[in-house]
């Protein structure tokens, strides 16, 4: 080859590089295995990988840890017990409406030890809409590609006249059939971690594409030898093939809260498409809501981790309604037990997602957004309160009333269609009551910070600062909601002028958040870096900040831009925000490591909680303390 036609090969070969570089899809710069390093003891993300569509109802996962471990799947395990379904939002929430799938060659392993697998993350691939791994004690191959309400395996088997799938459908209550003229499992699963009600199930159906040569139920992990159906506490199925090498077979599983009858029809979002067709299916799904946001970076590794943060945004708050026979949206309300029409959504809490996941959606996907919020109007229809912590219904977690939050913003945004006078009269339900059963719903402490103007350190309700702080904001968010449907002013003045009780809780002295006892005194001792006793994952120093609604308020009670020999001076310049911390450091100290750790705690406080830009943070030492 000649020079020249060196040269042009070399151009042909580079600009073909450009367009694949160029084809790069936001979906491939996902990694689900992301944050998965973690342990009940130490978090690095407490993640699992999620094989899903966006906020679709079911996700599947490999399950790494045994049956009911909130860590089902942690990075540093080398063995998968089955490939789960899974409704869980957090590990510390933990799952329900779980079952498990789990293939194997050699010899018929039933129970959760036994049938775990060796694998390693150089077989395995993750994707949001797909993912496989080599199961290497079996010597087989399990990939996953899911749709909103269902998901298409695929099980490459060696030459053998013993390949299995193990079906689990865990304890605590569960129900399994095998229809072999059907090539077809059925069943339910009953497991959960709370917030159901007593006729919850999980109905589930499993259609293979190959004749079974075994088949069998179990309970507790003894096959049972002389029917196909079964109840009891802990039950399961196991079917059997012969194979050929490299022969794949095919399972499509879907399920259902409503009935049987609905898992079989939720089992048409697959259809006839093959698992490659389900498979692009997904992808294009994903590429449609990650490609809402077009991000530009040479840093390869900054697009992953965008994207990677972006995916985890779009899977909760879940779908929790399914599509009947004629076509009508429908839900299993997890609040009464009753099917109901239109929308639900679940699987989220709002003390973690008001600052930012709810506006983030409402914005980015008012569609989404729009039917959300019916979502919470059927929610408090149903149940007489609108969520805090939802999985599926009210779950006693966190602290503050931010459905109020949740539901101004989206309705301010002009996304919300549902009824918004039925939705305010939700707001103002919330804001003067607790649910009777589960504290967290409503508002705890309500009688004590109607009266008093906050809720107090010394009357035995916990974090009670952190509850008065959010509560004040939530009374802005019903008073700008109010002001835009015209409610009366005597009405509005009540939630405006609560919405400055955080005042009641700034302390002149120190400068910051405290908290105060039922008879306006201080509490004391008082530690500003305490974590939690009056504050919320976190302390005075985060808390201080955390009035969005009346930051010249706050600025104001610092002294504004009045020097200070201690505490904290704030100065606003547009979007930026400067801080000048006026301290005192205890004799023995490294003073600099003070400084340095008060600055840094500070800025992250004030950008994460504000959104505001912090400008500087400039920490002055005023003295030395000798207690």
């Amino acid at each position: 080859m000649n020079k020249k036609k060196l040269l042009s090969f070399a151009i042909a070969l580079l600009l073909g590089v450009s367009s694949t570089f160029a084809q790069k899809q936001p979906v491939d710069y996902v990694n689900p295995l992301m944050g998965t390093d973690s342990k009940i003891s130490l978090s690095n993300g407490n993640t699992y990988p999620a094989i899903a569509l966006p906020w679709g109802m079911n996700f599947w996962m490999p399950q790494t840890g045994k049956m009911g471990d909130g860590w089902a799947y942690t990075y540093a395990s080398d063995k998968i017990r089955g490939f789960k379904q899974t409704h869980q939002p957090s590990p510390w929430i933990n799952d329900y409406g779980q079952f498990s799938i789990m293939p194997m060659t050699k010899q018929l392993k039933i129970d959760q030890d036994s049938r775990a697998s060796w694998f390693s993350h150089k077989a395995e691939k993750a994707t949001p809409y797909y993912y496989s791994v080599y199961l290497s004690e079996y010597d087989m191959t399990t990939e996953i590609a899911p749709t909103e309400r269902c998901a298409h395996f695929r099980f490459t088997f060696p030459e053998t006249s013993d390949a299995y799938v193990v079906i689990d459908a865990f304890d605590r209550g569960s129900y399994v059939k095998v229809i072999p003229e059907e090539n077809k499992i059925v069943g339910y699963t009953t497991r959960n971690s709370g917030g159901v009600p007593q006729n919850f199930k999980n109905y589930f159906v499993i259609e293979f594409d190959k004749p079974f040569t075994f088949n069998k139920v179990w309970a507790d992990y003894h096959l049972v030898e002389t029917h196909l159906e079964l109840q009891s506490n802990h039950v399961g199925a196991a079917i059997g093939f012969s194979t050929k090498k490299g022969e794949q077979v095919h399972a499509k599983v879907a399920s259902s809260f409503i009935s049987p009858e609905q898992a079989e029809l939720n089992l048409k979002e697959i259809g006839n498409k093959t698992f490659e067709q389900t498979k692009e299916a997904g992808r294009k799904a994903w590429n449609n809501v990650l490609g809402r946001i077009k991000v530009e970076d040479s840093d390869e590794n900054r697009m992953r981790t965008f994207y990677s943060c972006l995916y985890r945004s779009v899977l909760f708050p879940r779908m929790f309604y399914e599509v009947n026979g004629k076509g009508e949206t429908v839900h299993y309300s997890p609040y009464n037990g009753e099917i109901r029409s239109g929308y639900m959504f679940t699987d989220t809490g709002f003390w973690d997602t008001f600052r930012c996941l709810f506006p983030f959606v409402n914005l980015i996907y008012p569609s989404m957004g729009e039917k959300m919020q019916e979502g919470l109007l059927n929610t408090y229809l149903e149940s007489g309160f609108f969520p805090e912590w939802a999985s599926p219904g009210h779950r006693g977690c966190m602290v503050g009333n931010n459905s109020a939050s949740v539901v101004a913003d989206a309705f301010m945004k002009n996304v919300t269609k549902a009824d918004a006078e039925k939705m305010y009269e939700g707001l103002l339900k919330g804001a003067n009551s607790v649910h009777p059963k589960v504290s967290t719903t409503g508002r705890r402490g309500y009688e004590y910070y109607n009266k008093l103007g906050y809720v107090p350190y010394d009357v035995k309700i916990n974090e009670n600062a952190a509850r008065t702080l959010e509560y004040a904001y939530d009374d802005w968010c019903i008073y700008r909601m109010g002001e835009k449907l015209g409610r009366p002013a005597e009405e509005l003045d009540v939630y405006k002028k609560r919405s400055q009780n955080y005042r009641n809780l700034f302390d002149p002295e120190t400068k910051l958040m405290r908290g105060k006892n039922s008879d306006g005194t201080f509490q004391t001792p008082f530690n500003p870096f305490k974590w939690g006793d009056a504050f919320t994952e976190g302390n005075s120093w985060h808390y201080t900040w955390s009035v969005f609604h009346d930051v010249q308020g706050l600025v104001d009670l610092m002294g504004g831009k009045k020097m200070s020999a201690k505490g904290v001076r704030v100065e606003m310049d547009g979007e930026a925000i400067a801080v000048n911390l006026f301290i005192v450091v205890r004799y023995g100290s490294a003073i600099g490591d003070v400084a340095k750790k008060v600055q840094q705690m500070v800025r992250t406080a004030l950008e994460g909680m504000t959104g505001f830009r912090v400008a500087a943070v400039n920490v002055h030492v005023g003295g030395i303390s000798f207690n």
